[in-house]
């Protein structure tokens, strides 16, 4: 007599192997790496770097997250705009805050500190506060650099309209205190996150103003991801300063911890900004 097998268990073993095959393709997310002009990594560099934040955050979503490193901006732009990086950490703050606002993605968190615009000048510049920088000549990164619009937001703010001062506009930061050193111009903006502002310290300029505090470093998610995966993000980035291992990831990366609470100031950051 032939035995009869149970529906429920005939079933079983007609889904089964389909569902280890998805398990198996199951693509890994993406984690879109930028530091911007000022970071100077490769992509090797980026993996080592940020890979280990990228176990944390997939251990908590049940999934492995890969980290991509975006060079260019316009490939960082171009990639959110067509969806294809799951979750994006970016500088300079402004492409992360366009994917909120054109390409429907949701934010994740911030990272602390917070960015900001140092205004420097030369040890023994007469300049005292930032009034006393009109008419003066300034040296700044790219015309369309972020923290050129950042600065010059800054600027308009304090009451200098920076198209009506002189300008002089570089590719790396790193020639502005060669420009304030060398007297070719008597101010320079820098951004307080970048290499020639930690070297100011062991310098001989001085900040004459820092600019109040915007959201730093980004990270926003693809829309693909649900409400429950992002609340088990933000719990996993804002609870790494919890464990030694935790506090390790947030020292590679280079910040201090992670804030889950400013969506609203990024979305009103690129209103700020003029874009």
């Amino acid at each position: 007599m032939t035995p009869v097998i149970p529906l429920s268990i005939l079933v079983f073993s007609l889904m089964a192997p389909a569902a280890g095959a998805a398990e198996a393709t199951r693509k890994p997310l993406v984690l879109a790496v930028s530091e911007g002009s000022s970071g100077g990594i490769d992509a090797e560099a980026a993996r080592a770097k940020y890979q280990p934040l990228a176990d944390v955050l997939g251990r908590a979503i049940n999934t492995d997250i890969k980290v991509s490193f975006v060079r260019e901006f316009a490939a960082l732009e171009r990639g959110m705009k067509d969806n294809q990086f799951d979750l994006v950490i970016a500088r300079p703050s402004d492409y992360p805050a366009r994917g909120l606002r054109d390409y429907q993605y949701k934010f994740v968190a911030t990272v602390k500190p917070d960015g900001q615009c140092a205004l420097i000048v030369h040890k023994d510049s007469p300049s005292r506060k930032v009034s006393d920088l009109k008419g003066k000549s300034f040296v700044l990164p790219e015309k369309d650099a972020y923290m050129t619009r950042f600065c010059r937001a800054e600027l308009r703010e304090q009451g200098i309209i920076l198209e009506n001062e002189s300008v002089h506009y570089v590719r790396e930061q790193g020639a502005i205190p060669f420009g304030i050193e060398n007297r070719i111009s008597d101010v320079g903006g820098v951004a307080s996150y970048s290499g020639a502002y930690a070297k100011l310290a062991k310098s001989d300029f001085r900040v004459l103003h820092l600019s109040k505090p915007q959201p730093y470093m980004p990270m926003v998610a693809s829309r693909n991801l649900s409400a429950e995966q992002l609340g088990k993000l933000q719990v996993t980035l804002t609870e790494l300063n919890n464990s030694e291992s935790g506090k390790e990831i947030l020292k590679r990366v280079g910040i201090t911890g992670f804030v889950t609470t400013e969506e609203a100031r990024l979305r009103k950051l690129l209103e700020w900004l003029g874009v």
